[in-house]
C-alpha cells in the first residue's frame, strides 16, 4: 500500500532535521563506495534508501552510528557531529538510535525476554524489575510476539526472529531507527507484515527512520521519501509516485521490473 499523507497547515511548517549528512565519502582500498553524498532526515519521516547491492546503502548507515569512520564529510545526528564525539558521548548518542541489523543479531544463548532485557538494563538503568518486565511484555505484544517470552531464537521462524529483533531495538524507546534490509530473506506475506510494523513503530514511538532496502514493495509501503543510490551517489530523490512514473531507464530497470 502506498502511503499518502494528508497535508495540513501544521505539516506545511519547516520540519526539524534529525540527521544531516554533507559530502560523505567512504572507500575500501581502491574501491570508492560513497562519493560526496549529502542527505537529510527530518523529524517523524520514513526515508527509504534504495539501490542495488554494492551501491553503498549499508555503508551509509554504518557511518551514521560510526561503526565505520568516513574518509570525508560531516554527519550531524540530533545536533551532534558524530565524527568528533568521544567514546562516552558517542555511546550516549547511540542509545537514542535503534539499529535493526539485516541478520537480526539476536543473542542465540538468551531467551527472547533476556534479549530485550539486556539493552534495558544497560540503557534504562532506573527501571525496576517490575517496570522492565512490563516494558518487555508490552513491546513483544506490540510486535505480535506476546507468547514468545521464554522461547529461544532458534525456536522462532525467520519472520518472528525479525520481529523479536525489532522489539529488542524499540524496547529502549529510540528517537531514530536505522533498518538494514528489514525484509531480506522473507516471503512476501511476512515482508508485508514487517513493513506494516515499521509504519506502526513510526506512529507509536514517533521515530524518524532510514530504511535501507532493495525491496520495492517495502519502499512502497513505508516511504515518505525515497533516495536511490547508484555507484555511491544519489541518482534520484522523490516520492513513490516520482519513481513509479519515471521514464529514466535506470529507474525503470530497477523499479518497474519489480512492480
Amino acid at each position: 500500500m502506498i502511503k499518502n499523507k494528508k497535508v495540513t497547515p501544521e505539516s506545511t511548517k519547516k520540519p526539524k532535521m534529525v540527521i544531516e549528512i554533507n559530502n560523505l565519502s567512504k572507500g575500501f582500498d581502491d574501491m570508492q563506495v560513497l562519493k560526496k553524498l549529502s542527505l537529510k532526515l527530518y523529524d517523524g519521516e520514513n526515508l527509504v534508501v534504495l539501490g542495488k547491492s554494492g551501491s553503498g546503502k549499508s555503508v551509509l548507515i554504518k557511518c551514521i552510528v560510526r561503526l565505520l569512520n568516513p574518509d570525508q564529510g560531516t554527519i550531524m545526528v540530533l545536533g551532534e557531529n558524530v565524527s568528533e564525539l568521544k567514546s562516552k558521548k558517542l555511546a550516549r548518542l547511540r542509545e537514542k538510535i535503534g539499529f535493526l541489523f539485516q541478520s537480526g543479531a539476536l543473542y542465540d544463548s538468551m531467551t527472547i525476554k533476556e534479549n530485550l532485557e539486556f539493552p534495558l538494563r544497560r540503557i534504562k538503568k532506573k527501571l525496576s524489575k517490575k517496570e522492565r518486565d512490563k516494558k518487555i511484555e508490552e513491546t513483544l505484544e506490540h510486535v505480535g510476539l506476546a507468547d514468545t517470552l521464554h522461547k529461544m531464537p532458534s525456536e522462532l521462524s525467520g519472520g518472528m526472529r525479525k520481529r523479536a529483533s525489532l522489539a529488542r531495538t524499540i524496547v529502549v524507546d529510540p528517537m531514530i531507527m536505522l533498518y538494514d534490509e528489514p525484509t531480506t530473506g522473507l516471503d512476501p506475506v511476512t515482508s508485508g507484515g514487517i513493513s506494516a510494523l515499521i509504519n506502526d513503530v513510526q506512529k507509536k514511538y514517533l521515530t524518524s527512520s532510514i530504511i535501507i532496502t532493495h525491496d520495492i514493495e517495502c519502499a512502497r509501503a513505508t516511504a515518505d521519501r525515497i533516495i536511490m543510490l547508484k555507484d555511491g551517489e544519489i541518482y534520484m530523490e522523490g516520492n513513490i509516485d516520482d519513481f513509479e512514473n519515471s521514464t529514466d531507464e535506470v529507474i525503470q530497470s530497477f523499479f518497474k521490473q519489480k512492480a
